[in-house]
């Protein structure tokens, strides 16, 4: 276990530290949370987990030939693998439902678009008002330091209003977060998506109504789309909205691996990572969201993809760590379109972003300049058994360092996508 300032402990197999925003502990021998509820994946009979989830969906078929289930999707992350497992391994007719961010990259409208044609599946899409989501990016970004807030929002309720809609009482998702990187839960507790999860830990403890303020210029109308069906809509229908990750040995890397070759997903570079696969459909989740992940929280998404390989063993820590440093302070692309898009400019964009700097893990000043002292710089005097070498097969030098069906994202961001793309 590692200790800094009394402050921040580190889990003795992972990079992960107890300032988490998820919340993660560590037990007596200095390993975390996460980590020991990964070892769920090499002790649980797999097996018969499967059959347990055959035999929770297998009242949900519909015998009039409509949709068993909803699931749903983006241009990236677990989607494809999601609706592959659905249709082939459960055999399940799905509806997919999509919520457009409206900042897509044409990768991620691509991708969107051949999962559509590959699973031969139909796609329910929303889009809001461009004018609203601006409102509310604005809103989010100086409350809360995070203009990914309407895109959660939007992506965890859309589906849910549309099984209300559309009499669709079960909704499949992909993986946990709270399971695959903190260990929040046993994969045996077979944890449901709740609307107090959703609210505490992917909107910040906010409601799309929480954001409303005589002090701000949101409007109800804005927000309408976004808002929650009420508990008892909810109970009417028996809507339940399972995690596939409960009853799937999860492991991302070698399912998108697998999608790449049997369906076409195709993956492209990013500037702050590593992973070709995770979230290559947003021109502003692995640039400027996870910038901010970074001003507010001391660690970025490559932290989070490098403590998954150690967990799976294809990766060392010593090797882990370099790549960390290598990725995480690069600055984000795009700031200049966004701050376009939002009708500001990048210094004032630039301003309120640093306003969100956590001095726990920054100091200096927007006009001084700032230096960096989170966990990759706190893990400087982690001492590492010399027997944990590099790896041999890791080389940074070639953009895509997973070998996959590879496509760039382009530079051509002068706007920002809002349509479903074509096939």
């Amino acid at each position: 276990m590692l200790l800094i300032g009394n402050l921040i402990q580190f889990c003795k197999r992972c990079l992960y530290g107890t300032s988490h925003p998820l919340g993660l502990t560590l037990d007596s021998d200095g390993v975390c949370s996460g980590c020991r509820v990964h070892e769920e994946k090499d002790s649980l009979d797999w097996k018969y987990r499967s059959q347990l989830l055959n035999s929770l969906v297998d009242p949900y078929r519909s015998t009039q030939g409509n949709y068993d289930c909803i699931v749903p999707v983006t241009g990236a992350q677990d989607s494809y693998f999601t609706v592959w497992y659905v249709k082939e391994r459960l055999g399940l007719k799905p509806l997919l439902v999509n919520y457009n961010s409206h900042w897509n990259s044409k990768l991620g409208i691509y991708n969107l678009a051949n999962l559509r044609t590959r699973s031969d599946s139909d796609l329910l899409q929303l889009t809001i008002n461009p004018v609203s989501v601006k409102r509310i990016a604005k809103t989010t970004l100086r409350r809360f330091g995070n203009i990914q807030w309407h895109v959660i929002a939007g992506h965890t309720v859309h589906p849910v209003q549309t099984a209300l809609r559309k009499g669709i009482p079960l909704i499949i998702w992909g993986g946990h977060q709270g399971i695959e990187q903190v260990g929040m839960f046993s994969h045996e507790h077979e944890v449901e998506m709740t609307r107090h999860y959703r609210k505490m830990h992917d909107l910040f403890g906010y409601e799309a109504d929480d954001l409303l303020s005589v002090s701000d210029t949101l409007k109800e109308l804005d927000i309408l789309q976004l808002r929650y069906p009420t508990d008892h809509e909810i109970h009417a229908l028996g809507l339940r909205g399972i995690y596939l990750g409960n009853y799937v040995r999860w492991d991302p890397s070698e399912q998108h691996r697998l999608m790449v070759k049997i369906w076409n997903y195709r993956s492209g570079s990013q500037l702050r990572t590593y992973d070709t696969f995770d979230y290559v459909d947003s021109l502003t989740y692995a640039f400027i969201h996870d910038y901010l992940k970074l001003f507010k929280h001391g660690f970025s998404k490559v932290t989070d993809q490098v403590s998954r390989e150690i967990r799976f063993g294809r990766m060392s820590k010593r090797s882990a760590l370099r790549i960390v440093r290598e990725f995480e302070l690069r600055p984000p692309q795009y700031l200049d379109v966004f701050a376009d898009w939002l009708g500001t400019n990048e210094t004032s964009l630039r301003w309120v972003m640093d306003f969100h700097r956590s001095n726990q893990f920054w100091e200096g000043s927007h006009w001084q300049g700032w230096k960096f002292k989170g966990w990759s710089t706190l893990h400087k005097d982690w001492s590492i058994n010399e027997s944990e070498g590099e790896d041999s097969d890791l080389d940074l030098s070639t953009p895509g360092f997973f070998e996959t069906d590879y496509l760039q994202m382009g530079d051509d961001a002068r706007y920002w996508i809002v349509g479903k793309g074509c096939d």
